[in-house]
């Protein structure tokens, strides 16, 4: 069977969880893959038949998104070509890791697209939600990358077609041991507000990955070195407790590393604010944002903080093929509908979507 796999290229996460899936997949099938967005850190050691700038998220420097940037970013006439141009239906299946070309692609020639993704999982009503209810916010998540099934991975398996996080071989065969830092990632944050709170929380030894910084610089007992994945991944599973955003894979591997796990969800980051809640019901502190009020509560955590246990076995093949064989595969394509979004019909269809569903 011929498989495009779509992986959403903006955050590490995404790309990370690929890096296992992919060599599942292509076990049994002919796979293509699909990248669109440009802020992962980590690189895929597989070809990669499509590129796209795709429709992404630029990481602001006070704690949320840079709305600004994002704009800048961001060209809807490119992005339609993309869309207009993918040859979605030269496939039997198409996988999407909240992926929005590939998805948009199949919503205009009516195919199949498949989410396997965290925000399959987080828009979940049987999903931890905050009580302040983000309407637009949720309604944008579902709508970025429109599929017609979709299977998450979260924290907790909240229903039956929601996993256990994957996490990556490279991470389960990671010697864990604790040799007395904290790993920081946070980049939402510039260095500078890093710096200055972490250096009112006492004489513990932060190691901090930056997404701002391309050399690695000292400032007494606190590291800044530009984000690595393999020096990220050897950070974690030696510290005593990680400090970072409320994304999905960092926190799901250090706490399968059992290692004390605080979090700071982004501003204005739907999916985070789900994250952070869901976090909090298993006992991880969260904060608001990075300040020096906050001090305190750092500082208690290092001295006081818990292992939050965990369970998460290594199913991922075995989810994979459950997943493929609940598709029944065997059924042909709906007949190929011949279409193209303009950019003022592309507009008035994602209002529509957003509107019906506040």
């Amino acid at each position: 069977m011929k498989i495009l796999f779509a992986i959403q290229g903006t955050g590490n996460g995404h790309l990370s969880r690929a890096r296992d899936i992919i060599p599942i997949l292509q076990k049994n099938h002919e796979v293509d893959l699909l990248i669109s967005g440009s802020q992962a850190d980590v690189e895929l050691p597989y070809s990669v038949k499509y590129r796209f700038k795709g429709l992404g998220f630029i990481f602001g420097s006070k704690g949320g998104i840079d709305l600004v940037e994002t704009y800048k970013k961001n060209h809807i006439k490119v992005l339609l070509n993309e869309i207009n141009s993918l040859p979605v239906e030269e496939y039997d299946l198409v996988i999407n890791d909240f992926e929005p070309v590939s998805a948009w692609a199949c919503n205009l020639k009516d195919i199949n697209c498949i989410s396997i993704s965290h925000q399959a999982a987080v828009v979940n009503k049987k999903s931890p939600q905050p009580k302040e209810f983000d309407i637009i916010g949720r309604a944008i998540l579902k709508n970025y990358a429109p599929v017609t099934a979709k299977y998450g991975f979260h924290f907790k398996t909240y229903d039956k077609n929601i996993f256990t996080p994957v996490i990556r071989k490279q991470v389960r065969e990671q010697l864990v041991e604790k040799k007395g830092h904290y790993t920081v990632y946070l980049p939402a944050y510039n260095d500078q507000r890093i710096l200055k709170v972490l250096m009112q929380c006492g004489d513990v030894n932060w190691q901090v990955f930056s997404k701002h910084n391309k050399l690695l610089v000292g400032y007494r007992n606190i590291t800044i070195q530009p984000i690595n994945n393999d020096d990220f991944i050897k950070s974690i599973a030696s510290s005593e407790g990680v400090l970072c955003g409320a994304g999905f894979e960092t926190p799901a591997e250090a706490l399968h590393m059992n290692k004390k796990l605080m979090v700071i969800p982004m501003k204005g980051q739907y999916e985070q604010q789900c994250n952070a809640v869901a976090l909090k019901e298993m006992g991880v502190p969260v904060l608001k944002s990075l300040k020096l009020d906050n001090v305190e509560k750092i500082k208690d955590w290092v001295e006081n903080g818990k292992i939050i246990k965990v369970d998460y076995p290594d199913r991922t093949e075995e989810i994979i093929n459950m997943i493929l064989a609940e598709l029944h595969l065997e059924e042909a394509q709906k007949p190929l509908i011949e279409k193209q979004y303009s950019v003022k019909k592309f507009r008035n269809l994602i209002l529509k979507k957003i509107i019906a569903q506040i």
